[in-house]
């Protein structure tokens, strides 16, 4: 990596950082080696220490760098196309479903996940936590929220082993009219952080879906996605993937 002039460029000087820093983890860095210590690269730059991890946060987000426990920054392998659903309407667990059910209880939905299943301020509703994992790394964590409304036939007495397998095949029951889903950016909580093995505050995907059925809101997820490690697909798209061209051209020779 070598050194550049910053103070004559008229961009913010972490920006201009930012792509020497991107250009030197394409032609001098493996996958998954660690970045020198943020003293010794402010040092080797000349810049000041803030102006780095301005840089390096900006690359984390892009998806260049981790941030691992108990190791430090290491270099991100490319991002992996994660199909945040199939290309036909379909429940959640229906199916070829590729998440993994962590639990289930009943507890009162946040204010804004209440809003959009239309149930009062105190309800509780069954909230189903599931976990996804790719390539042996947990990728994604999600709540799915499913009100008493939507699965009348629901026993009083489940265990808690069967309280998840009973929601969704009561959900799956109905017929499923339409779903719809935004994404947004945002940062990891302290709980899924720990799930997704990342730190709080991280970058995250956020995804939030709404199925529909007998006119209505029947249920409402809210995904939490890695951002440094996924890149987001629709319908069929999930079987694409982008790399770091530069990176494999390097490993290749």
């Amino acid at each position: 990596m070598g050194t550049t002039q910053l103070e004559s460029v008229p961009e913010p000087k972490y920006w201009h950082l930012k792509t020497v820093l991107n250009d030197a983890l394409d032609s001098e860095f493996e996958v998954g080696e660690i970045l020198p210590n943020e003293r010794d690269l402010a040092a080797r730059f000349g810049v000041a220490r803030a102006t780095l991890r301005q840089a390096l946060e900006q690359l984390e987000l892009e998806g260049r760098l981790q941030r691992r426990r108990g190791v430090g920054t290491t270099v991100a392998p490319p991002r992996m196309g994660v199909s945040v659903g199939p290309s036909a309407n379909a429940w959640p667990g229906a199916g070829p479903d590729a998440w993994d059910t962590v639990g289930c209880v009943e507890a009162v939905a946040p204010a804004a996940i209440a809003a959009l299943l239309g149930t009062g301020p105190d309800q509780a509703v069954h909230t189903i936590r599931r976990a996804r994992v790719m390539r042996g790394q947990p990728v994604a964590a999600e709540l799915l929220y499913v009100p008493p409304a939507s699965v009348p036939g629901l026993s009083a007495d489940l265990s808690p082993a069967a309280h998840a397998p009973a929601v969704l095949r009561e959900l799956h029951a109905l017929e499923l009219e339409g779903e719809d889903r935004a994404v947004e950016l945002g940062s990891a909580r302290a709980d899924d952080a720990k799930q997704l093995d990342r730190l709080p505050g991280a970058p995250v995907l956020v995804v939030t879906s709404r199925y529909y059925a007998g006119g209505r809101v029947a249920a409402a997820s809210v995904s939490t996605y890695r951002a440094d490690t996924c890149r987001l697909t629709f319908g069929d798209a999930g079987a694409f993937e982008v790399t770091h061209h530069q990176q494999e051209s390097r490993r290749a020779s």
